[in-house]
């Protein structure tokens, strides 16, 4: 038969050096590629079969055969699958006819890491090329079903291909890859190793619907051993709930998360419709270590047509739900689309928003009917799930509404916000909450004396994030949330009258004493008042209505974001011995040098009590040692 000699396109001669002199990190991913082509001809091979019963095509026994060669050092991919004619090969294989190809090679140059760039591999139709990854030359043989003459299609991924016709073509198509050298250095990714070929086909092909086989390398003396299946072709989410028990989704789990321990919950969903795509998803049963580090891995396994396509797959669902862990096959996707596209394409959006309300709506069935598993979520995953609180205002109610905190009310019993309403006394217009670092703190806090002395429900908030999504949410029933340590506090709402004008004689008789110790400490805050939430302690330092708190400050300090430094307030507790000692004093002297000190004290006093720190450490041990020397 006439051999012709063809030159490639120079823009198919620069992709061609792209791949050989390869800047992907995982070159496995050409075994996949190959793999999911010869899926889809037998794919089209089935269809065409059932379209026209009078094809001449042996659709018997539709398969992939991988076929590895240790002496020649080659590896070949073979199906027997719809093939090519003489011209197709020209059209798909020869040239690289898409007018995309010029974006593709300039986005493959300018991703910004190897990540990146493999994420681009097959999105513009040239994966077939991505065997030049592993070999110095590839030879296709194809046969279209139906037709009597083959084609051999050469190349070496230079300037040049050859084309020319066979007879002995057998049906389907094969490509065989001349490797290049082997590395002794990466044993890895040796592609005539048996082993090898086994774990990147369990890896990237495992749910393919057809048989993977590959003939094990026959012992010497040994007759040659029968073809062995590499891949499972079990998409337990394509099956439905009957067929798949609850051992097969946990041993799915395990293998896709690295977790030994089973899932909490386990959660299906088969869209259906313009869109069709199947998930199945995993609430894990505790928290990886690394949640809440920056380098954690979030995001779903994602498959096209039971073809896997990446790993962490972010778009599919949000940060705050990064725990949830499962698979995601779409039809209608093109295979390994890049990850930038997979954020700006509308079906993956349409996913993403109704994956999320499942997850949500599964954990709030959970929450109706499993009191304990609940509270391991919860436990676990709590803190995650609020972020979606300041995030994700779309849900926001939903989230709210499998969210529970906790409460003066129980020691051990978290409650929901719809609980607490329901809960509030008569003329409370509010749902008080303090945040801080663990609950025993925020409990013994000055802030907290009059809500306890009144027996008003206080929410105990101790995650970071709940300094956000408290501003975030801002109100649920119509019920403000505030904070007891924010702004000015008012409980006596039985006699508001008399206790107005109490507190305004009150005022009156200590304004000398708030001015000069306004005047006093004017460095570390912008006002001196008297409490009304005080009963117990002498002092306590709050937070204007709509300032940051010191922690909000702290955190967006940590995140590199420059805050300036707010003044807050000092109130008094005009009932406290010490806070009348202090103003008897200030009456009756006119040298207040030692008085300074006293407020200073004062103050410093009311920021431990809240757990911050002393501006001057040293200077308050010496004032304090001071003062207790002279009792003794």
């Amino acid at each position: 038969m006439t051999t012709e000699t063809f030159e490639f396109q120079v823009e198919a001669r620069q992709l061609l050096q792209l791949m050989i002199h390869s800047v992907y990190s995982n070159k496995d991913v050409f075994l996949r590629e190959l793999v999911s082509n010869a899926s889809d001809a037998l794919d089209k091979l089935r269809l065409e079969k059932l379209r026209d019963d009078s094809l001449d095509a042996d659709v018997s026994d539709l398969h992939i055969e991988l076929d590895v060669d240790k002496e020649a050092r080659t590896l070949t991919v073979r199906d027997n699958g719809i093939g090519m004619s003489y011209d197709e090969v020209g059209q798909l294989i020869g040239t690289i006819a898409n007018s995309g190809t010029a974006t593709f090679l300039k986005e493959l140059k300018e991703a910004k890491d190897a990540g990146g760039a493999e994420g681009l591999i097959g999105q513009f139709g040239v994966g077939f090329y991505s065997g030049f990854m592993a070999a110095d030359e590839v030879t296709l043989v194809t046969r279209r079903a139906g037709e009597s003459q083959g084609t051999r299609w050469t190349s070496r991924g230079e300037a040049t291909y050859t084309l020319e016709r066979v007879d002995d073509a057998p049906q389907g198509t094969s490509v065989t890859l001349h490797l290049k050298p082997a590395d002794p250095e990466n044993q890895l990714h040796d592609y005539t190793s048996a082993w090898t070929i086994r774990e990147i086909v369990k890896r990237y092909s495992d749910f393919i619907t057809w048989p993977i086989r590959m003939v094990p390398e026959a012992k010497d003396g040994e007759d040659a051993p029968e073809p062995e299946t590499l891949n499972s072709m079990k998409a337990l989410w394509a099956r439905s709930r009957d067929e798949v028990s609850d051992d097969e989704y946990h041993e799915l789990y395990k293998h896709i998360s690295h977790d030994w321990r089973e899932p909490l919950e386990t959660i299906r969903l088969q869209a259906e419709g313009t869109f069709e795509y199947q998930a199945l998803l995993f609430v894990p049963s505790h928290a990886p270590h690394d949640l809440f580090t920056r380098d954690f891995k979030r995001g779903v396994q994602l498959y096209v047509k039971r073809v896997f396509i990446m790993d962490d797959c972010e778009a599919l669902l949000p940060p705050y739900l990064r725990f949830v862990k499962g698979v995601v096959d779409a039809q209608d996707l093109s295979l390994n689309v890049s990850r930038e596209i997979l954020q700006q394409d509308r079906h993956i959006r349409m996913m993403q928003r109704r994956l999320t309300k499942k997850v949500l709506s599964t954990v709030k069935e959970i929450k109706t009917k499993d009191a304990e598993r609940y509270a391991t979520f919860w436990r676990e995953f709590g803190t995650a799930l609020k972020e979606g609180l300041v995030t994700d205002s779309e849900n926001r109610d939903a989230i709210l509404a499998v969210s529970s905190f906790a409460t003066t009310h129980s020691d051990d019993e978290p409650t929901t916000l719809a609980q607490y309403v329901e809960r509030m006394k008569d003329g409370q217009d509010a749902i008080w909450f303090i945040t801080g670092e663990s609950r025993q703190s925020i409990e013994n806090s000055p802030h907290m004396e009059a809500f306890r002395d009144k027996g008003i429900e206080v929410l105990l908030l101790t995650d970071a994030v709940d300094e956000v999504w408290v501003d975030a949410v801002g109100e649920y029933e119509g019920k403000k949330l505030r904070s007891v340590a924010k702004g000015e506090i008012d409980l006596d709402a039985e006699d508001e009258e008399k206790a107005g004008e109490e507190r305004e004689k009150q005022a009156e008789e200590y304004a000398g004493l708030l001015g000069w110790m306004r005047e006093r400490l004017d460095e570390d805050i912008k006002e001196v008042r008297l409490s009304t939430r005080l009963t117990v302690s002498p002092a306590c330092i709050v937070s204007d209505a709509h300032d940051l708190t010191p922690a909000l400050e702290n955190m967006y300090r940590a995140m590199g974001q420059e805050v300036p430094r707010t003044k807050r307030i000092l109130e008094l507790n005009p009932g406290h011995a010490l806070v009348k000692g202090l103003h008897q004093a200030y009456q009756a002297s006119e040298d207040r040098a030692e008085l300074a000190e006293s407020a200073e004290l004062l103050h410093t006093l009311a920021v431990l009590a809240e757990g911050g720190q002393p501006k001057d450490p040293a200077r308050f041990v010496r004032l304090v040692a001071d003062r207790l020397e002279r009792t003794l």
